[in-house]
């Protein structure tokens, strides 16, 4: 099947690569030219696993190339995926789908056949209607032209393996033939088992809200039971063992630290508390909002952690490293990172601080030019004052305190991601605190 991919960024780029996997003839269409030159040469502009790999094998194949000529799209595929990005708006609560309309606005015109259109960026419910009216009304082919919407539900660092391998597809329909395309060009990945919920385009809208929503909801509810453990003095990492063993809860998500951040889940979650309220759904978006406001608060109550891991030395002129940047593992992306917040916040109190990334530093970099940073472990780690931790990359929990740092001149560290196995640092003299865990 031709196929366009409108959109290459941290969704467009693994879907269409793994578009190509699957076999069908792809065209990425994006409107920075550099960005597509990179990409024709086989060079991945976002980490990812496994996506420069596809991305090679893919470009070379010729199965899989990129423009910026969205004409050429039209005329060469018979579906559209819509990947741009819609970030909040500038009233904090719903999204900018200006980015979604403009790519209809430029495909439309050139669709002189039949063909589908597949919303896959994050929405307002209502939106499929409106880009169905606006494509029918631009596009030559009329009422040939189809519009399903198709949520992705990708986690950042594992893209391709939820493209290729989804727990889930969502289709949101008004006619026969958009879900027969859908089943089409999905037909790999439903033939190996994996569920197709088709439904009407206002329950695919909400349903990506909904799954992120409550995802949020689950980390900021333990990250609240974890400032519970640090009053009591009890161990919030026993209570996530307690609570994940009941199937009806389950400890994926549960995980205690200094909250969630990225170009989705704040996003949704801020959007989904907005259109409860929109719909009259009042008592919802208390407690939605509530899980923001706790997330919100998460950098506070981590600086209140470094501070009683001090013990009263102050963090002014305190030498400080900080592990992590990216907002969670397996990418390096730092779009409302909470490691990076946390970084700012400590250098705003005066410490001279230092990140380390394994991927993130350019990305970094660029977003918080103000702040140090290094890309190797040992260098960040020599002659700090206090190590935070703050974003959970297998790197860190992996690492050999005695092959990283012969003499720590003042050896505490603060893991506010509660994920380290404290007895190999606390064996060569650490101290380590951990959020929700006295005396770890």
């Amino acid at each position: 099947m031709r196929v366009s991919v409108i959109g290459c960024g941290h969704l467009g780029i693994p879907h269409a690569a793994a578009m190509a996997e699957l076999g069908h003839e792809v065209i990425g269409v994006d409107v920075d030219q550099a960005k597509v030159d990179r990409l024709n040469a086989g060079e991945c502009p976002i980490f990812e696993a496994g996506l420069p790999e596809l991305l090679a094998r893919h470009t070379t194949s010729g199965r899989l190339r990129f423009t910026t000529d969205i004409t050429e799209a039209a005329a060469f595929a018979a579906l559209h995926f819509i990947g741009v990005g819609t970030p909040i708006d500038a009233d904090g609560r719903s999204y900018d789908t200006a980015q979604v309309f403009g790519a209809v606005r430029q495909l439309a015109p050139h669709l002189h056949q039949a063909c589908t259109i597949v919303g896959k960026s994050t929405v307002t419910v209502g939106t499929t209607a409106q880009v169905t009216a606006l494509a029918q009304r631009l596009a030559p082919a009329a009422e040939q032209v189809e519009v399903v919407w198709n949520p992705e539900f990708l986690r950042e660092g594992h893209a391709v393996e939820d493209t290729l391998r989804p727990d889930r597809l969502i289709a949101g329909v008004t006619t026969t033939e958009g879900e027969k395309a859908i089943r089409a060009v999905y037909a790999g990945i439903l033939d190996a088992g994996v569920p197709l919920f088709v439904c009407d385009p206002q329950t695919a809208e909400l349903a990506k809200g909904a799954a992120n929503t409550f995802l949020g909801l689950k980390i900021s509810y333990i990250n609240a039971v974890a400032d519970m453990c640090e009053a009591a003095g009890g161990d919030v990492a026993k209570i996530v063992d307690i609570l994940g063993i009941d199937p009806r809860i389950g400890a994926g998500g549960m995980r205690p630290g200094i909250g969630y951040g990225g170009g989705c889940l704040p996003k949704d979650i801020r959007a989904f508390t907005a259109s409860a309220r929109q719909l009259g759904a009042d008592q919802a978006a208390t407690l939605l909002l509530a899980a923001e406001q706790i997330n919100e608060s998460r950098i506070d109550v981590a600086m209140g952690l470094i501070t009683g891991a001090l013990d009263g030395r102050p963090v002014r002129g305190a030498r400080v490293t900080v592990l992590g940047a990216a907002f969670k593992p397996g990418t390096n992306d730092v779009r409302e990172s909470p490691a990076l917040a946390l970084a700012q916040a400590l250098q705003q109190a005066g410490g001279a601080v230092t990140v380390h990334d394994p991927q993130a530093v350019t990305t970094a970099m660029s977003r918080n030019p103000e702040l140090d940073y290094t890309d190797d472990l040992p260098t960040a780690l020599d002659g700090a004052d206090l190590v935070v931790l703050a974003t959970e990359w297998p790197e860190y929990q992996q690492a050999d305190p005695r092959a990283l740092v012969d003499h720590p001149a003042s050896p505490l560290l603060v893991d506010c991601r509660t994920t380290l196995d404290p007895e190999p640092w606390q064996a060569v003299g650490w101290t380590v605190h951990q959020l929700g865990r006295p005396g770890k």
